[in-house]
Parts: structure tokens; sequence; C-alpha cells
């Protein structure tokens, strides 16, 4: 079978994971186009790379360097315009990446007629709560954890002991510093809190930053004496490490998130989570298994002690989010798109 996927967002190819931190649904895009390739398909991505090569068996190529070719399947990533051009006669599907609102769905469903859309694929039940229109258009394809998270290397957490997160700086990092300032650190005076962001990285290496996150930052620069580091995100080889040796990923989560792949990610490489009962976080976290699902701030601060503190509990919970979390790889998710286009075709 011919596949397309086709993404206009930034340059990236199959080398850029195993150099640079990316974000989950580029990354998907990459390791979905690898796995179809690895079960005998013709798989090219169009989009902004810089020049022609095949990596892996995905031939890549610029989205400005011609028409789209003639496919059996085409996956767009977020945008339907990229589905305008696309030839008549081919399965397409729109791979949705965020969470949608009230307008954003709507205005999708005023588009998914004009660009034929056959299905809409979303990343889990909380991600698909957001879409009401046509529920024949909708189906769920979990993603699949990068191979570097599902290495068999075993998770040892570090003494003294290290929580890290992954969250973004205007998404709640504020409330997360003040339960680690007044309530964790306290109780565990050795604690550190690695604090994984790219803008805040760049402000650490002196580039500025305005408004409110320049006020963040300068609000984390007075709190090295309680164990909070800033550090740039990483590949996904050294990120796992980074996990793998943290005994705790503070998440508190969000409505607004559609699947949390560092949360994800994290948990399969046996790192237990910390999160509210809510958004994508619920389908990531398996509640006091492989890390705690919480009600309030109280839970929050007494559970992340608890990883940080008390050896059984990381461990139980360690093992728990290894044995649990990685039975998800981009092969199954390679098989059911096989099996979506299957039945698209077979109407």
């Amino acid at each position: 079978m011919k596949i397309l996927f086709l993404d206009d967002s930034f340059a990236f190819d199959g080398y850029t994971p195993r150099n640079d931190p990316m974000g989950g649904a580029q990354k998907g895009l990459v390791f979905l186009a690898e796995a179809l390739a690895k079960r005998h398909h013709e798989v090219t991505v169009m989009n902004r790379c810089d020049g022609a090569r095949t990596i892996r068996g995905v031939f890549w190529q610029s989205i400005a360097d011609g028409e789209v070719p003639e496919s059996d399947l085409v996956v767009a990533l977020r945008h339907p315009r990229l589905l305008e051009n696309v030839p008549s006669g081919q399965c397409r599907v729109l791979w949705v990446a965020d969470q949608l609102d009230d307008s954003g769905a709507a205005a999708l469903a005023s588009r998914a007629g004009a660009c034929r859309i056959d299905r809409i694929v979303f990343m889990g039940d909380h991600h698909v709560s957001s879409w009401s229109a046509d529920e024949e258009l909708a189906v769920v394809l979990r993603p699949g954890i990068a191979p570097a998270y599902l290495a068999p290397e075993p998770p040892q957490g570090y003494w003294p002991p290290r929580a890290v997160t992954t969250m973004h700086p205007r998404g709640g990092l504020s409330w997360l510093l003040d339960l680690w300032v007044d309530k964790i650190h306290p109780m565990i005076d050795e604690a550190e809190l690695h604090v994984f962001s790219g803008l805040l990285a760049r402000a650490a290496s002196g580039q500025v930053v305005e408004g409110d996150l320049a006020r963040l930052w300068r609000r984390i620069e007075g709190l090295g004496s309680a164990g909070v580091v800033v550090r740039r995100p990483l590949p996904d080889a050294d990120m796992a490490g980074e996990f793998r040796h943290a005994r705790v990923h503070l998440h508190p989560g969000s409505l607004r998130e559609a699947y949390v792949a560092t949360l994800a990610e994290s948990q399969a490489a046996g790192c237990p989570g910390v999160a509210f009962k809510t958004g994508a976080a619920v389908e990531r976290i398996k509640d006091s298994r492989s890390g705690f699902l919480v009600p309030d701030d109280a839970a929050f601060a007494n559970c992340a002690i608890l990883c940080l503190k008390e050896e059984l509990v990381y461990r139980g919970r360690s093992k728990d989010a290894a044995d649990l979390q990685r039975d998800r790889s981009w092969d199954d998710a390679a098989a059911e798109l096989e099996a979506l286009h299957n039945a698209v075709m077979s109407r």
C-alpha cells in the first residue's frame, strides 16, 4: 500500500527524534511512518524537511517541492487544508493532535465534507470526547511509545530523590512551584525538582524572555535552595534515562490536554506519576499502581512525598508503571491504521 503523511508545522525528519527533543504529534508521525515501512508499505512524508532523503525505509520530501503523489492512504496532521489538493479516490484521514474546544470542533465539522475526510483520528477517550458531530467519522487510535522508553534497562530512582515535571510554564507551573516549596520540599530537604522546559532553559542560558515568563524565571532563580533545577528537554534516549532515574513525574494535568505523551513515556520507563483526576492524565496513570490520581492539592503533595521518600512505594509504583504501560508499540498503531484503511475502502 502507498501511504502518504502530510504536515506543515516545522522542519523535521526521521533523524530528528534521535538527536533533538520533539513534540508528541510530530514525533508520533515519525515512528508511525517507520512502523508502516517495516510492515512493507511504501511510505512518504511531505513536510518542511530541507531535502529529499530516505530514512529507515521512509521517503521524506519537502511539501513545497511538488504535487501530492497518488497514494492509497493519506494522513494529514492537524490541518484539514492539507487534504484539499489530494487526488480523489484515496482514503483520507485527519490526525487531530489537540483537544478541540467548541469553536474548533464546529470549524472542523464544517470542513470535513469539503475536504472529503473519511476518518478523524483521536488519541484517546478524553480526546474524542471533544468531538460531537458525525460520530462515524471519529476513531480512536492510541499512539505507541517511542522505542527508547521501551528499552529493558531497569529504573533506578536516585537518592537524593528527584522529581521531574514536563509541564508547560504557562500550564500551572507556578502552582506546582508553590506546592513544592510549601508542602513537598520541607518534608525532604535533599529532594530536587527538575523542570524540563525549552522556554525556561533559554532564559537560563541568558536569552531574554518577557511578560509572565520573565516573572516566572525571576522566581525560579531564587529557588535553588529548594532544589528547583531548570533543564532543557532532551532527545528520547537521554530523556528515557532521566525518567528512569527520577522517583516521580509530577503532572497536574488539564482538560485541554489531548494525550500527554511525556507522561506515557515516563510511565513506560518506570517512573511513577502523580496527577489530578482530570483530562488525558487519567488514561496514562493506573491509579495506586503506576502512580496516583488525586482529588486535591493536599493529596497531590502527600503522594509526591511518598514516591520521593518511601522506597517501597517508589519501587512498587515503578515496577507497575514499567509492567503495565509498555503494552503499546507503534507497530500496534500501524496495524490499527491498516485496519482503518480497509474498513473505509470496503464500504
